[in-house]
């Protein structure tokens, strides 16, 4: 059984219909692959192992163990759901908190992770800026905020359409899993993928970015936290 201290003691979430649709979704070996593979493409091998990592909307913890399994040691994780959270068996620290408050110390983590939460946020633009805020906040000044979301293409577009098939939800359960999950997140997955101007503006605005790359149905953003204070000075010079 984990470990897991407590941010908030009273939370209300989660939709027990979308986190068993996730977890029917791809079995942890599957997920724990496709995130070790998404870190390497991103350069995590590039990265001191002593980094102090933090992953936001953690849920069963996959990319902490894929983290793991890339030989960081000094790991976190942070969900709203407890019951996601208590799937986790792996070297990492757990808390139940909220992204837009975090119980951290300024300038005390390395990397950032989001691998596909900030659409689950209800309140956009506003709770976006507000955990971007945060999360520059804990940032150490040479760290990294890493992204992966989804992102309007038409790749994604014909995956909506599949997903209104019934015949292919019936003949796929991956697909079946996927359907579920957007239909008990359409309002904020929605009002996401009608943003991606305003998302990627407050996205620069936070952050120096090292990658972006829209393809495949995602956004893949890796950046740097925005000293204007620094920047102003080196070009002074």
């Amino acid at each position: 059984m984990p470990i897991i201290e407590k941010w908030h003691r009273a939370v209300s979430c989660c939709d027990p219909a979308w986190e068993k649709a996730y977890q029917r979704f791809e079995s942890s070996d599957e997920e724990i692959s496709k995130f070790r593979r998404r870190l390497v493409a991103l350069g995590a091998l590039n990265w001191h192992r002593e980094s102090v990592i933090v992953e936001l909307f953690c849920g069963r913890g996959n990319g902490l163990k894929a983290l793991a399994s890339l030989g960081f040691q000094s790991l976190s994780g942070v969900d709203l759901s407890e019951t996601l959270l208590r799937y986790f068996d792996g070297p990492a620290r757990l808390y139940v908190g909220d992204c837009r408050e975090l119980k951290l110390l300024d300038r005390s983590v390395d990397v950032v992770v989001v691998q596909g939460g900030l659409h689950h946020l209800p309140d956009l633009p506003g709770d976006v800026e507000k955990t971007l805020s945060e999360v520059r906040r804990v940032l150490r000044p040479a760290g990294r905020f890493v992204v992966v979301e989804p992102w309007k293409t038409t790749f994604l577009r014909l995956v909506h359409r599949a997903c209104n098939l019934s015949i292919a939800r019936r003949a796929w359960g991956k697909l079946d899993a996927l359907a579920t999950m957007i239909d008990r997140e359409r309002a904020t997955y929605e009002r996401w993928l009608a943003q991606p101007d305003q998302i990627l503006q407050l996205l620069r605005t936070h952050f120096d970015p090292e990658q972006q790359r829209i393809a495949w149905g995602k956004l893949t953003f890796v950046g740097r936290p925005h000293h204007p204070a620094a920047r102003e000075m080196k070009g002074a010079n």
